[in-house]
C-alpha cells in the first residue's frame, strides 16, 4: 500500500482516536494561552492579544475576569476602567492589567477553583500512580534474599525435540511421564525425545509437553537444589507455566492438572480453527505509535475487508520494547506491511496456530472452567503469581476465575519481574531457577533486571 493511500485511510479511520486525544490537548493548550497572553501584557501589546494569538482569551482566564468586573473586549482593547473591589486598583491601565494577568497565571498554577475546566482536573493521579505500582503487592521476607528463591516456569513456545532427555536419570521422571501418558492416550515421552518438530509444535500437543517437561525438570531440582523447597518464597509461570507453579507450590495435583491441560489445549485448539489468526512479535521504540497501529489495523479489517468485530491487541507484555501482539491474520498482514508508518522497528511471526490470549479464544474458556470446577484446588505453599493480575492468588474461587481470564487477557510477564524483583539499590535478589525446557524466561529477566538475573539458574532438560 503505497503512502498517499495509507494517510488517508488512516485520516478517515482516526476519528476514534482523535476524540481520545481531545481532551489532552485542549488541557494542554489552555496553559500555552495563559502564557502568550501574560507575556503579550507584559510588553504592552494590549491592542494586539488577538491578532498575534490568533484566539480570544482562554475561557479559565475570562472568567476570572468577569469575576474581577471586566469583560473579553474591555481587557483586549483597554477601554474601560473599573475598580477591583477587593484591592481598589484601577484596572484600566497597562500596568494593572499585567498585574491582573501575572495574578491569574499564579492562580492558574496554584490556586484552587470551585468548578473544574475539565473532569480529569478533579483525579487524584497520586492515588492512580499508587495502583500502578506493582511493588506494592511483592513479598519481601525479612531474611537476607540470598537465602531465598524464586521459581518461574515456561509457557508454550519453549519446546524443542529432544527435550526431557536430561531428566531421565533423575527418580520419578519416567513415571511423570508414564501418568500424563496415561490422561493423554498417547506416548508423550516419545514426542517430546523424536518429535517430529511438527507434531510437537501443535496447541494440543505442545502445551501437556511443556507443562509435564518443567515438572519432571522439579525433580532434578529437588536434587541438585534440595534447599529450594524450604527457603521458596514464590512461583510464577508463563501462560501454561502457571499450571506448573500451581502444582509446584501445592495448589494442584499433578494427575488434575494434567486434565486441566489436555481439556486447554484441546479447547484453545479448537477456537484457533475457528477464524484464521496468529500472532506477532513487534519491536518498539520510544517514538512508536502501536496503540495506533492496532486500532488502524482493527479498522481496516473492518472498514475495509468487512470483517465483523476484528481483533488485534497486546498479548504478551514481554519489556518496555518488545511486546507480542496477537489478532486476526488480516491485522497482523496490515502491521507487518506497514510497520515503518508506525515508527515499528521489527516485526516476526510465532509458530502458533491462533491468537492466544484474545478475545478470539473465548470459546475455549467455559470447557476449561468445567474442568477446574472438577479438581481440588488446595492453599499453596507459598505465593504463586497471576498472569492477570500480576498478584499472588489467595482462594480456589479466584484460581478458577483468573485461569479462565488468563485465556482472553493478556500475560502480564513484564509487571511480574517487576513485582518479584523491584527493590531498592543495593539491596540482594533472591535466587531465581528456570524450570524447564528452554532459557526463554532468563533472557526475559536480564532484560527487565541484570541485577537479578546474576543469582539465575536454568535447570536445563
Amino acid at each position: 500500500m503505497c503512502n498517499n493511500k495509507l494517510q488517508n485511510m488512516l485520516f478517515n479511520i482516526a476519528t476514534t482516536r482523535s476524540r481520545l486525544i481531545l481532551k489532552k490537548y485542549l488541557q494542554v493548550q489552555w496553559k500555552r494561552e495563559i502564557c502568550k497572553t501574560s507575556m503579550l501584557y507584559s510588553e504592552g501589546n494590549l491592542q494586539n492579544i488577538e491578532s498575534e494569538t490568533g484566539k480570544r482569551i482562554p475561557r479559565r482566564i475570562l472568567k476570572r475576569i468577569e469575576a474581577r468586573g471586566l469583560t473579553e473586549d474591555d481587557v483586549i482593547q483597554g477601554s474601560h476602567q473599573p475598580v477591583n473591589k477587593g484591592t481598589g486598583i484601577l484596572m484600566g491601565s497597562s500596568d494593572n492589567l499585567k498585574v491582573l494577568v501575572d495574578d491569574m497565571v499564579k492562580e492558574g498554577v496554584t490556586g484552587t477553583h470551585n468548578e473544574s475546566e475539565f473532569p480529569s482536573d478533579k483525579i487524584d493521579y497520586t492515588e492512580i500512580k499508587k495502583t500502578r505500582d506493582q511493588t506494592i503487592t511483592a513479598f519481601r521476607p525479612k531474611t537476607n534474599p540470598l537465602d531465598t528463591s524464586l521459581i518461574l516456569f515456561p509457557g508454550q513456545g519453549s519446546q524443542f525435540v529432544g527435550m526431557g532427555k536430561k531428566l531421565l536419570a533423575y527418580n520419578g521422571v519416567k513415571d511423570l511421564f508414564e501418568m500424563a501418558s496415561d490422561v493423554l492416550e498417547y506416548d508423550l515421552l516419545d514426542i517430546c525425545l523424536n518429535g517430529p518438530k511438527s507434531q510437537l509444535d501443535k496447541t494440543v500437543v505442545c502445551q501437556p509437553a511443556v507443562f509435564v517437561t518443567s515438572m519432571a525438570a522439579v525433580e532434578k531440582l529437588h536434587e541438585l537444589h534440595p534447599q529450594v523447597m524450604k527457603n521458596c518464597t514464590g512461583t510464577a509461570g508463563f501462560s501454561v507455566g502457571e499450571y506448573s507453579s500451581l502444582v509446584f507450590s501445592g495448589m494442584l495435583t499433578f494427575r488434575d492438572a494434567v486434565r486441566v491441560v489436555k481439556v486447554r489445549a484441546e479447547a484453545m485448539q479448537r477456537a484457533s480453527e475457528i477464524i484464521p489468526s496468529g500472532m506477532m512479535t513487534v519491536f518498539v521504540g520510544h517514538n512508536s505509535k502501536l496503540n495506533f497501529a492496532m486500532l488502524a489495523a482493527r479498522e481496516y479489517c473492518s472498514q475495509k475487508l468487512h470483517i465483523r468485530e476484528p481483533v488485534c491487541c497486546i498479548a504478551n507484555y514481554l519489556y518496555s520494547d518488545c511486546k507480542v501482539i496477537a489478532g486476526n491474520e488480516e491485522a497482523l498482514q496490515f502491521i507487518e506491511d506497514n510497520k515503518q508508518d508506525f515508527n515499528i522497528k521489527r516485526t516476526k511471526r510465532l509458530p502458533v496456530s491462533g491468537a492466544f490470549h484474545t478475545q478470539l479464544m473465548e470459546s475455549a474458556c467455559e470447557p476449561v472452567v468445567r474442568a477446574l470446577k472438577n479438581v481440588e484446588i488446595k492453599k499453596p505453599l507459598f505465593r504463586v503469581h497471576s498472569n492477570v493480575t500480576t498478584k499472588r492468588y489467595h482462594t480456589d474461587s479466584e484460581v478458577v476465575k483468573l485461569l479462565r481470564q488468563q485465556i482472553i487477557k493478556p500475560v502480564k510477564w513484564e509487571q511480574i519481574l517487576h513485582t518479584l524483583y523491584s527493590r531498592p539499590q543495593g539491596e540482594h535478589f533472591p535466587n531465581t531457577y528456570e524450570v524447564g525446557p528452554g532459557k526463554q524466561m532468563g533472557t526475559l529477566l536480564k532484560i527487565v533486571n541484570s541485577k537479578a538475573h546474576q543469582s539465575y539458574t536454568n535447570i536445563d532438560v
